[in-house]
């Protein structure tokens, strides 16, 4: 990668819904640990995607090594609250989460934001162990994000002394340093995606005050030919649309059974050219210099575990950058 992404403590993964959020967590985490970088990869949203994605079992909130030096998690607040209680607050519990379980979702119903300060606390406080070297988060959609990831510098505008107040401090430290912490921002090359993208960024940097490292547009479509190659298949596209069966380029023949491949292909290009004009606009509307990488659709992927390999080897290839 041209930019010492892998080289921070914590990397958020964020986006619009269905942009492919959990492939590029798993393959930016393949990447860090295929550098020799120990890393905790983090669903918040606990559906299983990662897991699945990782070629895994089920894991939860203990973790399990999915590869070596890659372990993966899923978010579960109420043992985060039993986890901080017991470690920070030295408040032991052997096990019994059943009535911990009530008196959090009394407290986390009371208290806006007790979910959001959980979950955040957690991964700070693995970016700050020396367990794993990079802790990446498969953070929730854009329309939770912002306020997830703005937390604990919001709780701690209310809490001014003690303990707590040490613990948001040191938080909020590790959060707002570009060196240790930037979020990484998914989109597709579509319209509506592109729009909320540029929006999230410009939150998550001026709300969350959490440095944005890069944008990654994911499923772009890639140039199926050269310009002498488009040159050649325009006159076919164009013989196709009159009458099947005219003599095309060199003289052979369009039979019947060609215009479906070739409709198609006409299709593709229209939707790759819509797709750049979305782009361009994603690029001019970014802060000057902000990285933006394109991953490509994969259209022949027979699994998911293969996908997300394939995604990490465009990750890790600079020319795509």
């Amino acid at each position: 990668m041209p930019f010492d992404l892998i080289d921070r403590r914590l990397v958020i993964v964020t986006g619009k819904g269905g942009v492919g959020k959990s492939s590029v967590s798993a393959a930016l985490a393949l990447c860090a640990s295929r550098r020799g970088r120990r890393t905790l990869v983090c669903e918040l949203d606990a559906k299983g995607d990662l897991a699945r994605l990782l070629g895994s079992p089920p894991v939860d909130y203990s973790g399990s090594e999915v590869r070596p030096g890659l372990v993966a998690m899923t978010m579960d607040t109420e043992r985060s609250l039993a986890e901080y209680l017991r470690v920070q607050a030295r408040i032991p519990f052997a096990g019994r989460i059943g009535p911990l379980a009530r008196v959090f979702e009394f407290v986390a119903t009371a208290a806006p934001g007790v979910r959001e300060l959980l979950t955040m606390g957690k991964l700070a406080w693995e970016a700050r162990r020396p367990d794993f070297d990079l802790v990446i988060a498969d953070a929730t959609a854009t329309g939770h994000a912002v306020g997830q990831l703005a937390a604990p510098a919001a709780i701690r505008e209310l809490v001014r002394l003690g303990m707590i107040r040490h613990q948001l401090d040191w938080m909020v430290e590790i959060l707002e340093d570009p060196e240790s912490t930037s979020a990484v921002v998914i989109t597709t090359p579509e319209e509506m995606p592109v729009v909320e993208t540029i929006e999230l960024a410009e939150q998550v940097r001026n709300a969350a005050h959490i440095d944005v490292a890069a944008v990654v547009a994911n499923r772009v479509l890639p140039a199926p030919f050269t310009v002498a190659e488009r040159e050649i298949f325009d006159h076919l596209a164009t013989v196709v649309g009159g009458e099947v069966g005219s003599v095309a380029a060199g003289g052979d023949e369009i039979g019947p059974e060609f215009v479906p491949a070739i409709a198609a292909t006409s299709h593709a290009l229209r939707r790759r050219e819509v797709g750049s004009v979305h782009l361009s606009r994603l690029r001019a509307e970014l802060p000057p210099g902000m990285p933006v990488l394109l991953l490509p659709e994969l259209f022949d992927t027979p699994d998911a575990t293969s996908g997300v390999e394939r995604l990490a080897a465009a990750l890790a290839d600079e020319s795509n950058w």
